[in-house]
């Protein structure tokens, strides 16, 4: 619960922050939680995974952001009823989804049940893999692996676009200075 409330905590000052630098601090900080509480979940990987990408890669990169635009939020000019209307319906969605879950613990939930011992007895043989952990990565959960590289590729191709054309911005045209070729 200590540690839920933290990150409950610290997305309320995200939120409220006018400081960009501050609020990227925070999110940093906000990773490292959700890390904290996913290696709590047992789920290591994830737990790896949001500390890498999400208080690693992702500060750096707000950090590159704000060396090129400023430190400071600009004045709202809308008002903020509308993000949270959508944000209380979604978060509503979501608590309804749960609510036929079995209960965090039940031995009897399918999570317990299933998958079998199976994936490490005849991953051998149905895969060709001897690596328990290829084979899963690799072919049981391939989709899922497949769709999370072409996230991860998405947003890091989103990123060198943004930045391409915010320095193409700075220098005002896009013609070339002295010394430089046309492209």
């Amino acid at each position: 619960m200590l540690l839920l409330t933290l990150l409950a905590a610290t997305a309320v000052t995200i939120a409220r922050m006018r400081s960009l630098l501050a609020a990227v601090m925070l999110t940093g900080i906000y990773s490292f939680l959700g890390a904290g509480w996913m290696l709590l979940l047992d789920a290591p990987d994830v737990a790896f995974t949001e500390a890498a990408v999400g208080a690693g890669v992702s500060t750096v990169l707000m950090l590159a952001t704000l060396a090129l635009t400023g430190s400071d939020m600009k004045p709202r000019g809308h008002s903020p009823w509308l993000p949270l209307a959508a944000v209380l319906v979604t978060g509503a969605a979501l608590v309804y989804g749960t609510m036929d879950m079995p209960a965090f613990g039940d031995p009897n939930a399918p999570i317990q049940l299933y998958p079998s011992p199976s994936y490490v007895d005849k991953t051998e043989a149905e895969i060709g893999v001897p690596n328990v952990i290829t084979a899963v990565l690799g072919s049981y959960r391939g989709y899922d692996t497949l769709g999370e590289t072409t996230v991860i590729f998405t947003a890091g191709i989103a990123v060198l676009l943004l930045l391409r054309g915010r320095h193409r911005r700075v220098r005002g045209d896009d013609t070339p200075s002295d010394g430089e070729t046309p492209r």
